[in-house]
């Protein structure tokens, strides 16, 4: 005789897998690197810093 199966576990794990393939997929194409990332944040402290320079005193 066969090994019995849990199928709520098997459900489960098969949820999880699809779960984890539509991630990978919304990753692809929808991620940014890490290099992307710190660009643009480097770009808005530039331009923070630079309009902060422009305050007048007051």
């Amino acid at each position: 005789m066969g090994k019995p199966v849990n199928l709520n576990r098997f459900r489960k794990e098969k949820a999880r897998a699809e779960k984890k393939a539509r991630a990978d997929a919304n990753a692809a194409k929808f991620g940014r690197s890490k290099a992307d990332k710190d660009l643009d944040r480097a770009r808005a402290d530039k331009a923070r810093k630079d309009l902060d320079g422009h305050e007048r005193d007051g």
